[in-house]
């Protein structure tokens, strides 16, 4: 333990992490500056009322606003924040398996592949931005009309008086979309590397907790239980997310000997690490984006003159708006497609690796197993085994809001049950922070020991 800190009293002596520090740091109060810039057209006074009528309170809004940093009920030019471009660059990472041209392309050429892959995330991102830009000003301005309000946050539409404002709206949220992605590309390149779009999604997280806390005090004859159960709901939550991020099967592989001279020395000894959860917490992100595009879709067709549509599409909103603990539906299909994107997504960024070619080619080989395509096959099913508990630990995570909201009904406290985006901070908002959080620690220790600020590398 002493050694892995010892490098930190030097934190701020190192002139070059500290120019980085304080980048990344104004980078993020930019980005939360920024987040608080409306997006043009919004009547603030209809946007009042339904925040504090029971659609804009209702679990839905606070659901979409748990990992945005509040922008989306502020209705924010970064409501979509840098989620658009996350979901282009999985979209782009399914498509090459899928598509042979582009696994050859990968193979052939990694890296400029992986340049040719990011400029076509950018390209991709900029339509997502404008279409759940476009879904969720349909959503609000359905709920808003549908509730006691009465009317639209904003007017939008494409007839012959609205679309100049439309598309000035659609423009302005799919730029500040591109913007943060631009903020956190500078926090990778100028402040703590390759963590920005990380940052940025956890500043909006950490940003809700203040306001989560609040609402979580403000019944006085519970604050005090719910303070203590939240508390230890969250030291469990980070020593389970802990303790599964860091779980590997260290699988036994022989490298071979060097030549040293004449003689060639005896075969070493080594472990290939699998992760237990590969994926990370990409599966929550995407199967909850996944979730609200029905949702985005049905507000379409709920003003629709027909009633058998408009009443139907409702339906469908209404399941998948309705996160409370009283729709055991979306909490059941939001489990079971957080476990079966994380197979899937575990098994394309495995065979992305192809561990078993890489091996061949430094003469490795695991004992018993042939080199090559049997090595691969036997990696993935050890992979396969090993991911069927990582996945049904992030769907756990990604429904333990719902199975909190069970538990304090249980035992009579109904009213604290509905409180559920408290508790998802501390569970799918948790498992990003401490994953951000770790991945930078290990950052910034690893520039600390390149600068040598470790007591073991300091000349005496």
């Amino acid at each position: 333990m002493k050694s892995t800190f010892s490098g930190w009293r030097y934190l701020w002596k190192s002139e070059d992490i500290r120019r980085k520090l304080i980048i990344t740091f104004v980078l993020l109060a930019l980005y939360r500056l920024a987040a608080n810039v409306p997006a043009p057209g919004v009547n603030f006074s209809v946007l009042a009322q339904f925040r504090s009528s029971s659609a804009g309170g209702g679990n839905f809004l606070n659901f979409l606003d748990l990992l945005s940093g509040g922008t989306v009920s502020n209705f924010s030019l970064l409501s979509m924040g840098v989620y658009p471009y996350i979901t282009a660059q999985i979209i782009l990472q399914l498509l090459i398996p899928i598509i042979p041209a582009l696994q050859r392309r990968m193979e052939e050429d990694p890296r400029e592949a992986r340049r040719w892959q990011e400029k076509w995330t950018y390209y991709l991102a900029v339509p997502m931005a404008a279409l759940s830009a476009i879904g969720q000003i349909n959503i609000f301005n359905s709920l808003s009309i549908s509730s006691t309000v009465g009317q639209p946050i904003l007017e939008f539409g494409f007839s012959a008086d609205l679309w100049l404002k439309s598309l000035t709206v659609l423009v302005a949220m799919t730029a500040g979309t591109m913007f943060a992605i631009w903020l956190g590309e500078l926090i990778s390149e100028y402040g703590i590397r390759g963590q920005g779009l990380s940052l940025i999604i956890f500043a909006g997280i950490v940003s809700r907790m203040p306001a989560n806390l609040a609402s979580l005090l403000s019944d006085r004859d519970t604050a005090l239980f719910m303070l203590i159960f939240t508390i230890v709901i969250i030291v469990l939550t980070v020593f389970a997310i802990v303790y599964v991020q860091q779980g590997r099967r260290n699988v036994p592989v022989m490298y071979p000997g060097r030549r040293m001279g004449s003689r060639m020395s005896m075969p070493v000894k080594g472990t290939l690490p699998l992760m237990v959860n590969l994926s990370g917490m990409i599966p929550l992100i995407f199967a909850g984006a996944i979730l609200q595009f029905p949702a985005i879709v049905a507000s379409y067709f709920t003003r629709s003159q027909n009633a058998g549509v408009a009443s139907f599409f409702t339906g469908v909103q209404n399941f998948f708006q309705a996160t409370g603990t009283s729709n055991w539906g979306y909490w059941t299909l939001y489990f079971f497609m957080v476990v079966i994107f994380t197979f899937f997504y575990t098994s394309v960024l495995f065979d992305q690796q192809n561990y078993g070619d890489n091996l061949k080619k430094a003469g490795a080989t695991v004992p018993g197993v042939h080199t090559g395509a049997p090595t691969q096959k036997y990696l993935s099913t050890v992979q396969r085994r090993i991911t069927l508990p990582g996945a049904f630990f992030l769907g756990m995570v990604a429904i333990m809001p719902f199975l909190l909201g069970l538990l304090l009904r249980a035992i009579n406290l109904g009213a604290a049950s509905s409180q559920t985006n408290v508790f998802l901070v501390s569970s799918s908002g948790l498992l990003i922070v401490v994953g951000v959080v770790r991945d930078t620690f290990m950052n910034i220790d690893a520039e600390l020991k390149l600068h040598g600020y470790q007591d073991s590398l300091l000349v005496r």
